[in-house]
C-alpha cells in the first residue's frame, strides 16, 4: 500500500473509513504541499468540505494553526473560503484560532459554542479560561415537539459570556 497518495485519494473522494485505514497504515498527517508547506492531507479535506474527515486529522494531531491563520494556505481560511460552515466549527472546536475581524461564514452564537466546545473538551488556544466552576446543565429535548427553546439558548449564551468575562 502507497500510503500517502492512498491517504490523498481517500480525502479528495470524501470516504472516511480509507481515511482511517491510510493513517493506520502509516500515512503521514503533515504531507507537503509541493512547495515545502505542511499540511496538505488537512488542506484538502478543508477545501472540499469532509468534516468527519477533518475531525479525525484533528484528533489524531494534524496542525490545526498557522502563525496566522488569515493566510491563505491555513486549515481554517481554507475552509472559509470554500464556504464550508460545518468544517469551519469543528476547526474552531478542535482548537483553531480565528483572527480578529475574520469572517467565518458562522453566526455569533454558532461561533461562541463552536469556542466553548474547544474550552470544555481541552482544546489549547481556544481563549477561554479552563477552571472547575463551569457548571453546564445539558437537556435532551429531542422528543419535546414545539418546546421554546430560546430559554435555552439564551443561558448558554449568558454562561459563555460569562466565561468570557472572567477571562
Amino acid at each position: 500500500m502507497n500510503t500517502p497518495p492512498d491517504l490523498l485519494k481517500a480525502i479528495r473522494t470524501g470516504r472516511l473509513s480509507d481515511v482511517v485505514a491510510a493513517l493506520d497504515a502509516g500515512a503521514p498527517l503533515e504531507l507537503d504541499d509541493g512547495k515545502g508547506e505542511p499540511g496538505l492531507p488537512l488542506a484538502i479535506a478543508c477545501f472540499m468540505g469532509h468534516a468527519e474527515i477533518v475531525r479525525e486529522l484533528a484528533i489524531r494531531g494534524a496542525k490545526l494553526n498557522f502563525s496566522d491563520n488569515s493566510l491563505p494556505t491555513s486549515p481554517l481560511a481554507m475552509a472559509v473560503r470554500a464556504g464550508k460552515p460545518e468544517v469551519v466549527k469543528v476547526l474552531i472546536e478542535h482548537g483553531a484560532i480565528v483572527p480578529p475581524g475574520m469572517a467565518t461564514g458562522l453566526r455569533d452564537d454558532e461561533l461562541m459554542l463552536a469556542r466553548w466546545k474547544a474550552q470544555q473538551f481541552g482544546a489549547a488556544g481556544t481563549g477561554f479560561p479552563i477552571d472547575g466552576e463551569t457548571v453546564i446543565e445539558e437537556i435532551n429535548v429531542g422528543r419535546c415537539y414545539g418546546t421554546d427553546t430560546g430559554i435555552l439558548d439564551a443561558e448558554m449564551r449568558r454562561a459563555v459570556e460569562e466565561i468570557t468575562r472572567k477571562k
